[in-house]
């Protein structure tokens, strides 16, 4: 009884390897896209920060608007 079961237990073991190799293979692939993500989040907030700052620098240099521009009137009138 013990012979018939040996060449079932290694085929399962064997199939379990084949399994434990494809995790792997894919645990280490999600891992390098997670790591070009959160570098290509960093890019963009760093980027978005400068677009803050010079959007406020803009504002600043605009000086105080006291024209409110729902009074204005529209340019193809």
């Amino acid at each position: 009884m013990a012979s018939r079961q040996q060449p079932e237990l290694m085929q399962r073991l064997a199939d379990l390897e084949s399994q434990l190799a494809f995790q792997e293979d894919t645990i280490e692939t999600l891992n390098q896209l997670l790591t070009q993500q959160a570098a290509q989040l960093d890019e963009l907030q760093r980027k978005f920060s400068v677009v803050i700052n010079r959007v406020q620098q803009l504002h600043d240099n605009q000086g105080p608007s006291n024209s409110n521009p729902a009074d204005e009137i529209p340019p193809h009138y």
